[in-house]
């Protein structure tokens, strides 16, 4: 076998890797977290991903844009038809890999993917950082306050991601709490 068609066979198999994992995830994901999920399945570089979904994308089998300053993809209902006349193609062993990494971290994902906080300088002491919580796309906590320094401001940010599953309950105790004193 000529390493042309070996190419071209790992060129399949990536792509209909990439719309298997799509399926599977029915929703969208940032580019750089699927990224992980296929190069722990498969060993590839981020370049030639970055090319394999770019084909995908310019045959429209992928949707990409832009959610909240992240680039995110999705499979299109083209690229569901295209997954299931293409499946086969599929190494039953990658597969298998594919489904355990993907249900390992796809979970470690979801969690990283919940907290999240950033600060947007107005001035050269004014900033403004906006701290949250998403659970499956959906905003269930968020938080604006200001600061009046970059260094508070990333402090604040900083903090949030690091302990935001101890912050956030302590606010919600706070606002849930109806003593009087």
């Amino acid at each position: 076998m000529n390493s042309n068609s070996d190419n071209a066979t790992a060129l399949a198999e990536n792509k209909v890797l990439i719309l298997y994992i799509l399926n599977l995830i029915d929703g969208d994901i940032i580019q750089d977290g699927l990224f992980k999920i296929i190069s722990s399945i498969n060993n590839i570089n981020y370049f030639y991903f970055k090319q394999v979904l770019t084909d995908l994308i310019d045959s429209k089998l992928v949707g990409s844009y832009t959610k909240e300053d992240e680039q995110v993809v999705k499979i299109t209902s083209e690229g569901k038809n295209a997954y299931i006349l293409t499946k086969d193609v599929l190494p039953g062993i990658m597969k298998l890999k594919a489904d355990n990494i993907f249900k390992k971290e796809f979970s470690t994902i979801e969690e990283e993917s919940s907290v999240s906080a950033e600060f947007i300088p107005r001035n050269e002491n004014d900033y403004t950082i906006k701290c949250k919580i998403v659970e499956n796309n959906e905003t269930i906590f968020e938080v604006k306050t200001f600061a009046g320094s970059r260094e508070r401001a990333k402090r604040i940010v900083d903090n949030w991601n690091q302990n935001a599953t101890t912050i956030y309950p302590e606010i919600l105790n706070l606002l849930l709490n109806d003593n009087n004193e």
